[in-house]
């Protein structure tokens, strides 16, 4: 279901935005290559349940350095063959980010209405996506936002949607339509950001790994 314990050997994998490990708010590499294990155990968890699921995440546990304890958003992206298959996530830091990008993949492979639930068969050639996010902040326009740089969060009449920074890196969007497909997402109309919309902005760290799984297909 989901990564053996011992070292699987190298990884085919990129790292986004891993910065200076000096600066203990930061994560280094080998963090998000850790994080990335507890995506891919809930991932197994929600396609094909271990019953020794406790005692493989409390081994996983044990390895973890404070800073993965900490609160923090995070995000869980799953992709087949490049195209989305799944994706959830918070923005806030609302518990600790290990167990956040735990329950994020979770949810990816189970949860995401936009798709039937993952079935086995689908582990093969499966990549997941991990991005953690730094805190929140308002800007006080729309041109304050850097856009393929940032990630945004828009507010406006209770409704809200989330773009992650690649999603205007990968598509080659302008601040314009990334803000108008952003309110479109949200549900609101195309140009609902220009007037009376709250926007927060935020950067992310992110790691992007295939699906290594004990019993893969």
């Amino acid at each position: 279901m989901a990564v053996a314990i011992t070292d699987p050997g190298p990884l085919s994998s990129r790292a986004q935005g891993v910065p200076d490990v000096s600066d203990p708010q930061r994560l280094s590499e080998q963090d998000l290559a850790l994080l990335h294990r507890f995506a891919v155990e809930g991932i197994g968890a929600a396609v094909r349940p271990r019953r020794d699921l406790g005692s493989r995440l409390r081994d996983l546990i044990t390895r973890l350095p404070p800073r993965l304890k900490r609160p923090a958003g995070a995000f869980v992206t799953l992709k087949k063959q490049g195209r989305l298959r799944g994706c959830m996530g918070s923005v806030k830091a609302k518990q600790p980010l290990y167990r956040a990008v735990f329950e994020n993949g979770f949810n990816a492979a189970r949860n995401d209405y936009r798709f039937p639930p993952l079935r086995p068969g689908e582990l093969r050639d499966l990549e997941v996506d991990i991005s953690v996010l730094s805190p929140l902040h308002a800007i006080p326009s729309y041109r304050a936002f850097e856009v393929g740089k940032e990630g945004v969060l828009l507010k406006k009449d209770g409704k809200r949607a989330v773009f992650l920074p690649q999603v205007a890196a990968e598509r080659g969007w302008s601040c314009e339509q990334t803000l108008t497909q952003l309110a479109q997402k949200a549900g609101l109309a195309p140009d609902a950001w220009r007037n009376g919309a709250e926007l927060e902005v935020f950067t992310n760290q992110s790691y992007s790994a295939a699906y290594r799984g004990e019993g893969r297909p």
